[in-house]
């Protein structure tokens, strides 16, 4: 029952990638999955749970760059932070709460983390129709 939305959206807010975890799994789990063959030529911003070497490896090996902050007590520091590029982190928050205002995605009806994903994937659907439909 209890699972985490994992999503990787574009600089407008609007999703690109879903995925769901078990409610125990790291959020790194799911990076992998979102990240492979989706972010070339872009920039990547993540909180401190994705400072891990091997997302930025994989972005900048795909032509991106990671703008992830780092754990304070971490050993090989990276110079490439930008906090003010890190301020649109929110978009992701965004997403989230728009996605929420589905009722049945945010008291989860589904039963099954297939159907959750779907009920999920619609629901983006809807925002992406929403925001086509107005631009």
């Amino acid at each position: 029952m209890t699972t985490k939305i994992h999503a990787l959206v574009d600089d407008r807010g609007l999703p690109l990638r879903l995925a769901l975890t078990p409610g125990q799994a790291h959020d790194v789990t799911a990076a992998r999955q979102l990240l492979d063959q989706a972010v070339a030529g872009s920039v990547v911003l993540g909180d401190k749970s994705y400072d891990v070497d091997w997302i930025v490896e994989l972005v900048q090996s795909q032509g991106g760059r990671a703008n992830i902050p780092m754990y304070a007590n971490r050993k090989r520091n990276r110079r490439n932070f930008d906090s003010t590029l890190y301020k649109d982190r929110n978009l992701i928050e965004r997403f989230f709460n728009r996605l929420k205002h589905l009722r049945r995605i945010a008291t989860r009806y589904e039963k099954t983390a297939r159907n959750f994903l779907a009920m999920i994937c619609i629901g983006a659907a809807r925002l992406w129709a929403k925001f086509e439909s107005t631009a």
